[in-house]
């Protein structure tokens, strides 16, 4: 396996959002599984700063699109415009033809304006006027949002949280990594140099060989028994079938990253709870993190 490149990249990562290991592998290994990544939490933290560096260190193209109220679906998917020489309307692309998207502050944009991405990243293409067009491969969404008891700020439907594969949040620092902040921003060096460590065509590989990871049926049985178990706790709210999906997906590129063929229980632990813990509803008997840790907590891995 690929384990240099990989190695290099979250080392490069790890300069630039200080203090924060557990956070960078679940982004790393949120891409290596083809999914996409919200992060939540206060402004100022870093969430732009971490999805600019990984949009350099793999090379991709990147934009950033700040979400506002009055934002329109059209600002991000793109318009159609007639030109007169050729008496036809010309279709101009937004910005979500790139390959990385980053979708800053999303829950300040209407829900109208939220669903403009949902067939993106469900389908990586979107329709505009009766036409249908492919976006860049690899296709990746990172979107920050501010905590809902912000002002200004609208929740994300279902439907949209379920695209993301996963929820992350990434927290103040501890004091060491924001002393280390600051004497490097005093001696003018907090500027870290970014360089590329992969390139499209070789996540697209790495990809490929995290889907050719085996799970085995007593971990794929350990899977099923904390999705069943959050059904059970919340039967309205429960795991779907493509948490299911997305969960061993996840723990496919964690044993990648940990440099292993194979997933094993702690693979699928390490991801549960930014995996699950936007997907299960806030109006059952435990609430996001109650729920992940008493499902983790509960149910015994099957050797």
């Amino acid at each position: 396996m690929s384990d240099n490149a990989i190695a290099k990249l979250i080392a490069q990562l790890e300069t630039v959002l200080l203090g924060k290991p557990q956070q960078i592998k679940l982004a790393v290994a949120c891409i290596l599984a083809k999914g996409h990544l919200l992060i939540e939490d206060l402004p100022g933290m870093g969430k732009t700063s971490l999805s600019h560096a990984l949009a350099t260190g793999l090379g991709m193209s990147y934009q950033r699109i700040q979400f506002t109220s009055d934002m329109l679906p059209a600002d991000i998917l793109g318009v159609s415009i007639f030109d007169k020489n050729l008496q036809q309307f010309e279709f101009h692309k937004g910005p979500v033809f790139n390959q990385m998207l980053l979708a800053d502050e999303i829950n300040r944009a209407s829900p109208k304006t939220q669903s403009a991405l949902l067939e993106a990243m469900a389908e990586q293409q979107i329709t505009q006027d009766g036409s249908t067009y492919a976006l860049p491969n690899p296709f990746f969404v990172i979107a920050t949002q501010n905590p809902q008891d912000q002002s200004g700020t609208f929740p994300l439907p279902e439907s949209q949280l379920d695209r993301f594969m996963m929820r992350i949040s990434i927290g103040y620092p501890s004091a060491e990594a924001e002393m280390t902040m600051l004497k490097q921003q005093q001696h003018g060096q907090y500027q870290t140099q970014l360089a590329q460590c992969l390139s499209p065509q070789e996540l697209t590989t790495l990809q490929q060989q995290v889907a050719q990871i085996s799970a085995s049926d007593a971990v794929l049985k350990y899977l099923i028994a904390l999705v069943e178990f959050s059904r059970e706790q919340n039967q309205a709210n429960g795991l779907s079938p493509r948490a299911s999906l997305a969960l061993l997906q996840a723990a496919k590129a964690w044993a990648f990253i940990e440099q292993r063929n194979y997933v094993v229980p702690e693979d699928i632990q390490a991801v549960f709870h930014s995996v699950a813990e936007h997907r299960i509803s806030s109006h059952g008997l435990f609430q996001g993190k109650a729920l992940s840790d008493t499902i983790i907590a509960s149910v015994n891995p099957i050797r």
